[in-house]
């Protein structure tokens, strides 16, 4: 098998101590979400890591990721699906212990068709949107689908083990519909409650509630990009800051490094040219692996000693670095982003370069880029 020259290392010991600290400032249970391959870090070890760093629940968006966390052995923690549509794979969770998430009556009537085909208890969360406009019962629908939930419940087919919903606005702390949003889950609650749901867990708080909102903890919180070590709200501090480490370094070796002339342009269109003599370094990582084609002359990467931005367009499979006269030769490792106690780029640095979050540059790193993992 040829060599890939790149390489997302992954720090699970970086992950286990991110939730140990997540889970140190709270006296909520902490539910590790663990989506999207584990926000890019890999799916299964970002699990187990997470779970060995103290998480009692991970949580998944589609079924499929829960169902792969079963299949890989993770039968300890409990496991929550939450986007789930209609002709979902209900069975198969109810058979494998996954808890599955409810924002509709005819959700529920899946569910509870699924509960009297395999006999199996279903493990239900109810969702409400308080707020956010997307996934969750309407405020006007939660009332019916409480009753139809009891109803269910009467019969055996479920148990309702949850309530939640998701905050909009959290990554502002004091935004006010931080507040009006909590208000309406507490009473969402109390509705439930009072209608004689028992649950187990109450949950709202996402990274940045969780690091930022104690008094929106409940029973439980859900952190996603915090697990990898990522400020949810880089505008008012950054990891460090939360006793958090970034876990995930973006590496590639130089494939070629040239001398061109001044007045040389480089890559598509030539959006850059050099205004000296200097060398140029091949980078083997482009937009199919994930990196930003709007990086094209601003994404940072720390390259024969001092940070520099991409020169010129970023290419399906390769961008190119100007290194000017500083030493450097083919097989030199470059990083695009990582901890950034080295000095070099991170994930946010990226993410503010190209207007975006440090969640979207991990998650787009592709498959194509091997994951090492780092004990």
């Amino acid at each position: 098998m040829s060599r890939r020259h790149a390489v997302a290392r992954v720090d699970l010991g970086a992950i286990r101590s991110n939730v140990a600290a997540l889970a140190g400032g709270t006296s909520a249970e902490v539910m590790a979400v663990v989506k999207a391959d584990g926000y890019g870090h890999g799916l299964v070890p970002s699990a187990q890591a997470a779970v060995e760093g103290g998480a009692t629940w991970l949580g998944t968006a589609l079924l499929d990721e829960a169902l792969a966390l079963r299949a890989a052995g993770l039968t300890g923690p409990r496991v929550l699906a939450w986007l789930m549509g209609p002709g979902e794979a209900w069975a198969e969770a109810l058979q494998a212990d996954v808890d599955v998430s409810v924002n509709a009556e005819w959700a529920l009537a899946e569910v509870v068709a699924a509960a009297r085909e395999t006999g199996v208890t279903a493990r239900v969360h109810l969702k409400v949107d308080t707020g956010l406009s997307r996934g969750g019962a309407a405020v006007a629908d939660w009332p019916s689908l409480v009753v139809a939930a009891r109803k269910a419940e009467a019969e055996g087919a479920v148990h309702v083990v949850g309530l939640w919903s998701h905050f909009a606005y959290a990554d502002a702390p004091g935004h006010p519909t931080i507040a009006r949003q909590a208000d309406v889950f507490r009473e969402a609650v109390a509705h439930a409650e009072g209608a004689g749901i028992d649950p187990e867990v109450r949950h709202l708080a996402n990274s940045a509630a969780t690091l930022t909102a104690p008094d929106q903890h409940f029973d439980l919180v859900r952190p996603g990009i915090a697990v990898y070590g990522l400020s949810p709200v880089p505008d008012v501090a950054g990891p460090a800051h939360y006793g958090l480490r970034p876990a995930m370094t973006l590496a590639a070796d130089l494939v070629l490094v040239k001398r061109v002339p001044a007045g040389t342009g480089v890559s598509y269109g030539h959006t850059y040219t050099t205004d000296r003599e200097t060398s140029l370094g091949l980078v083997p990582l482009g937009y199919a692996d994930g990196v930003p084609r709007n990086a094209s002359n601003l994404g940072p990467v720390l390259a024969a000693g001092r940070t520099r931005t991409v020169a010129g367009q970023v290419c399906m499979d390769q961008l190119v670095l100007d290194l000017g006269d500083d030493p450097a030769e083919a097989g030199d490792e470059v990083v695009l982003f990582g901890t950034g106690e080295d000095g070099g780029p991170t994930a946010q640095d990226w993410a503010a370069a190209t207007g975006t979050i440090s969640y979207e540059i991990v998650t787009r790193v592709g498959p194509r880029v091997p994951r090492e993992y780092l004990a």
